[in-house]
């Protein structure tokens, strides 16, 4: 995993979190990879997974079971989208309409170019 500047490595460690359980791949009632597990694969500070983990489990995404670790919680990936939504709309999309209009890109380039997008296999 490659990290920015642009966010706290804990809340990108969040978002992989996030982008797991979006793709199913950490299906819901599922143990996930401990904080000293994930730490070691992601090569980050244990603490900055402990505090990703944290904030997950504050949006109720994941929960610790005391003594057998870290599991996505049930209904985690509706709300997990929901906040991913949420997010994108008050943050990115705000960047890239601003970006459009000042490099004069037209909407329906953006739709052409999405379409060519999705169509492609392996996107997601």
């Amino acid at each position: 995993m490659e990290f920015t500047d642009a966010q706290a490595i804990y809340r990108q460690v969040a978002d992989h979190v996030c982008e797991m359980i979006l793709r199913r791949r950490w299906p819901e009632g599922e143990r996930i990879p401990s904080v000293r597990e994930l730490a070691m694969e992601l090569e980050v500070n244990p603490n900055t997974v402990n505090k990703g983990y944290a904030y997950l489990q504050d949006q109720d995404l994941i929960h610790n079971r005391r003594g057998l670790g870290y599991f996505v919680s049930q209904g985690a990936v509706e709300r997990t989208r929901e906040l991913k939504r949420e997010e994108f709309f008050s943050h990115e999309l705000d960047r890239a309409f601003r970006t459009m209009r000042l490099l004069d890109i037209p909407m329906d380039e953006i739709e052409r170019r999405y379409h060519q997008y999705s169509t492609k296999e392996g996107n997601l």
